[in-house]
C-alpha cells in the first residue's frame, strides 16, 4: 500500500485552516486522487508540514473516520478507507460507508469515542482467564460471566430483576428478533408504525406477517392494537423509533393489560433506552410482566455495531425454544468477545463509557436543536431528550421525500420521516441522526440544509 509523507492541499489560513484541509482531504477521498488504502502521514508530520496545532490534525482525522472516509487502527497508521457512491436509499446499510459529506442517518454512535484501550485490554483479560476447554464449543445461551454481568446491570440500569439462567446471548439484536420469530408459529405480527422497514422485513423472512399499528404523541394506540387480528407486538416503549415519543404511563398500563387478557406476547425492544438525557429513563416493561414480554438489548448503540453482542430475555414458556433454535442456529456466539465484555461491565468501564457519550450526545443534540432553531426556526424537533435522533417536523404540505432528494444532491443524508411508515399518512418530517458528527459540523450540516432548502 502506498504511503504518502507530503500532501498539496490548499493554502487557507488562520482559523480555516483546518476546515479547508478536511474539505480538501474529503473531496481527495471521493474523487478518488486518494486511493483506497493509502497511509496518511502521521498527525505530527502533517501538523509540521501545514504548520498548524497537531490536535487540529489529530481533529479533522478523526473527524474523517467517524465519517467513513479514513481507518485508523493504532500501530497501522489512517488509510484512506473504501467508499460508495452517494446513494438516496434513506434504508440503506450501516454497514457500509457512504460517501455523504453530513451523514445524518440515524442509528449510528459515536464510532471514534469507542474505548478502545479499554476494550483491548478487556479482550486480553478474557484470554488470559480463559482454560483451554473455554476455547472449545461454547454454551449456545452465552457465556455465563456475562449473562451475569447482565442481569445485575439491567437490574440496576433499567430496573429489571433477572436471572442469568433467562438471558440469552445473541448476534445483536436482529438475531434476537430472528430467533423469537422462529419460536413462534406463523402468524401476523403488530409492528409500530411508523418503524424501521428493516425489523418488519425481517419478521417477512422468517414467516410473520406484519401489520403497523399507528402511532401518535403517546406511543403506540394500544386500541388499534385490540382490534387487530395479532397477538404479538413488536415495540420502542422506552424511546419510540423513529418518532422519539416515550409510550405513555397509561399505554403502558393498556398494552400490559392487552397482553394479560389475550395471552399475548410483547417484545420490547429496548435499543437506546440509556441514553436519556433529561431524566431517568423509565424501567423497562418486562419487569412489570415477566411471562408476557420478551426483552431484546444489545451494545450497538452504547459501543458499536461492529461488536454483534446482543440478548434476549424471553418468557419462560419459549426460554428453552429459543435455546434450541439458537444451538441450531450458530452454536453460540463467540465466547471470547463476550468475556471481554463481562470484564468491561465488571469493572466499571462500560458505566464509564455510558456516562461520558451520555455528555456527548446530550451535547450534539443541543447544538443541533440550536441551529435548527436559529436557520430553519419553522422546522420543529419531536421527541423526549433522549437517544441518537430526532425527528424534525416540517411545515405541514411539505414533500419530505423530495426534501430528502435536494438534500442528497446537496451530500446530505437525511431521511424522510414518510420513508419509515407502513400504511399510516402522518406529518412530513426529516430523521437526523446527530451522535456520530462533532457540534461544528452538526452546525454546518444545518447551514447546508438550510441553503438546499
Amino acid at each position: 500500500m502506498e504511503t504518502i509523507r507530503e500532501l498539496l492541499l490548499p493554502a487557507a489560513t488562520g482559523g480555516r485552516r483546518g476546515r479547508a484541509v478536511e474539505a480538501a482531504l474529503r473531496d481527495a477521498i471521493r474523487t478518488g486522487r486518494l486511493a483506497v488504502g493509502t497511509r496518511l502521514p502521521s498527525s505530527r508530520d502533517l501538523a509540521r508540514q501545514l504548520g498548524v496545532a497537531r490536535g487540529t490534525v489529530t481533529a479533522l482525522y478523526e473527524q474523517l473516520t467517524a465519517e467513513g472516509y479514513l481507518l485508523s487502527k493504532r500501530g497501522s497508521g489512517t488509510r484512506v478507507a473504501p467508499i460508495d457512491e452517494p446513494t438516496p436509499n434513506p434504508q440503506a446499510s450501516a454497514a457500509k460507508p457512504q460517501a455523504w459529506e453530513f451523514d445524518l442517518r440515524p442509528g449510528l454512535p459515536a464510532l471514534s469515542a469507542f474505548p478502545r484501550a479499554e476494550w483491548l485490554a478487556a479482550e486480553r483479560e478474557a484470554l488470559n482467564a480463559t482454560p483451554d476447554l473455554g476455547l472449545g464449543y461454547p454454551d449456545p445461551t452465552g457465556h455465563p460471566a456475562l449473562r451475569a454481568e447482565l442481569a445485575a446491570y439491567l437490574g440496576r440500569v433499567r430496573a429489571l430483576p433477572t436471572n442469568p439462567d433467562d438471558i440469552v446471548i445473541t448476534g445483536g439484536a436482529a438475531e434476537a428478533l430472528s430467533l423469537l420469530a422462529d419460536a413462534l408459529p406463523d402468524q401476523r405480527i403488530a409492528v409500530e408504525d411508523p418503524s424501521h422497514h428493516g425489523q418488519a422485513n425481517l419478521l417477512r423472512d422468517h414467516g410473520l406477517e406484519p401489520t403497523g399499528i399507528p402511532v401518535d404523541d403517546k406511543g403506540i394506540d394500544v386500541s388499534a392494537l385490540s382490534t387487530s387480528a395479532c397477538s404479538v407486538v413488536l415495540v420502542t416503549a422506552a424511546h419510540q423509533f423513529p418518532l422519539g415519543v416515550a409510550l405513555h404511563p397509561e399505554r403502558r398500563r393498556q398494552l400490559l393489560a392487552w397482553a394479560a387478557e389475550t395471552g399475548g406476547l410483547i417484545l420490547e425492544d429496548d435499543y437506546d433506552a440509556e441514553h436519556r438525557y433529561d431524566r431517568p429513563a423509565l424501567g423497562a416493561m418486562r419487569a412489570l410482566a415477566p411471562e408476557h414480554v420478551a426483552y431484546i438489548g444489545s451494545v450497538s448503540k452504547v459501543l458499536a455495531p461492529a461488536l454483534r453482542i446482543g440478548w434476549l430475555i424471553p418468557p419462560r414458556r419459549l426460554r428453552d425454544t429459543v435455546a434450541r433454535v439458537k444451538e441450531m442456529h450458530d452454536l453460540g456466539c463467540p465466547p471470547l468477545p463476550q468475556a471481554a465484555l463481562a470484564h468491561l461491565i465488571a469493572t466499571g468501564g462500560y458505566d464509564r463509557h455510558l456516562r461520558r457519550t451520555r455528555r456527548l450526545y446530550r451535547a450534539r443534540r443541543d447544538a443541533l436543536i440550536e441551529a435548527l432553531a436559529q436557520r430553519l426556526p419553522g422546522w420543529q424537533p419531536v421527541g423526549i431528550a433522549a437517544g441518537l435522533h430526532l425527528v424534525v417536523r416540517l411545515p405541514d404540505g411539505t414533500d419530505d421525500v423530495r426534501v430528502q432528494e435536494k438534500l442528497a444532491v446537496a451530500g446530505v443524508h437525511a431521511p424522510a420521516l414518510s420513508t419509515y411508515s407502513h400504511t399510516a399518512t402522518g406529518y412530513p418530517g426529516l430523521v437526523l441522526g446527530y451522535a456520530a458528527l462533532a457540534p461544528d459540523r452538526l452546525r454546518a450540516a444545518v447551514e447546508r440544509i438550510a441553503s438546499a432548502c
